[in-house]
């Protein structure tokens, strides 16, 4: 694998749910180091990583989260089965049957989202979270405590990251949102030598599939002249659906979602940059759900913000599908998005 398939590996086969990103934030603090000036944290965890550049330009917020849907264990039954609750949404049919890993204190476990069987008569019935749990083959209470589990560990899908037969496709869990940090380390690599007027903020939050909390408070410790979220969106490019998204086609630039209509002066900005350089991109609105853009944006007397998204398949399940394509292009768009912001293009901004 190149640089970039093994930083992509590296992020996302870590686990990271909300409320427990250590291990992914790890692994995004030493991707980003060597391109920053100084590392910090919020007091929540979310990672900054700060790099100025050649004068005193507005402070751009370019932000991925670091948590992926996942679990908690919440009880240990008399037989050994684990008890959970999710973290972040998650749709019933891509659970059942599959594998987890419990993190505990001491190990990681393999375990698997077990059942019990519907009566015939109830096939069609998806089956709840509550009427779930995971099976790791302890056969009491005591051995499951024994092997180190105990309420409030985490418990993430068993997937390896994977580049599909055609290597423009890669495979994954936590795409949702392991590609934004992705795409915050690369700008900031792409900017460590090149000219620019801005003070740049590589950000790995947390939180976000529980309300977006680190959002709010790294943006407080940030204070941002302009923030752009860098997320997934659903690709809609599969047998029955409507094809308004796809794989292949640039980063979709985030129109509306429930929490966020985006500065319009931004967005046709980074619009205008994408056509000028030549990058190709799509138009989405988000019916359900938002990103991070949606608490950055109160940030002080308000912030500037546009979520800029990479078509991802099958979001929010033990395996995801995105093109390498639409992650570099995306790379490109803020990069040159960033290189040609000053303080006199923030001031036309606020002019708009």
């Amino acid at each position: 694998m190149d640089q970039l398939l093994t930083m992509l590996k590296d992020l996302t086969d870590a686990p990271g749910v909300p409320g427990n990103e250590r291990a992914a934030r790890k692994v995004m603090e030493n991707y980003i180091s060597p391109y920053a000036d100084r590392i910090a944290h919020d007091h929540l965890g979310s990672l900054i990583a700060k790099k100025k550049g050649n004068s005193d330009g507005p402070r751009i917020m370019i932000a991925g989260h670091l948590d992926e849907v996942g679990f908690m264990v919440t009880n240990i039954t008399e037989k050994g089965f684990l008890r959970v609750e999710a973290l972040g949404f998650w749709w019933m049919q891509n659970m059942m049957a599959h594998r987890v890993k419990v993190i505990t204190r001491k190990k990681e476990l393999t375990g698997i989202l077990g059942f019990k069987f519907p009566d015939v008569r109830n096939l069609k019935k998806t089956v709840e979270i509550k009427d779930m749990f995971v099976d790791i083959g302890a056969e009491s209470r005591q051995q499951a405590e024994a092997f180190g589990v105990r309420p409030g560990d985490s418990v993430v899908p068993d997937t390896e990251f994977s580049v599909l037969e055609n290597p423009k496709y890669l495979a994954a869990k936590a795409w949702d949102n392991r590609i934004g940090c992705a795409a915050a380390i690369e700008v900031m690599k792409a900017l460590h030598n090149q000219e620019h007027s801005n003070t740049v903020y590589g950000v790995g939050t947390i939180q976000e599939e529980v309300g977006s909390r680190g959002a709010k408070t790294s943006a407080a410790a940030i204070s941002p002249d302009v923030m752009f979220a860098v997320d997934v969106t659903v690709a809609d490019d599969v047998p029955g659906d409507r094809g308004f998204v796809k794989n292949g086609k640039g980063p979709a630039i985030i129109l509306k979602d429930n929490y966020h209509i985006p500065h319009k002066g931004l967005r046709d900005f980074v619009i205008q940059v994408a056509e000028e350089e030549g990058i190709p991109y799509q138009l989405a609105t988000l019916e359900d759900g938002g990103t991070d853009a949606g608490e950055a944006q109160f940030d002080g007397k308000g912030v500037p913000a546009l979520s800029i998204t990479v078509p991802t398949r099958y979001i929010h399940s033990h395996n995801s599908i995105l093109h390498r394509d639409d992650f570099e292009n995306t790379v490109k768009l803020v990069t040159a998005c960033v290189a040609r912001m000053d303080n006199d293009w923030l001031e036309r901004l606020h002019a708009e």
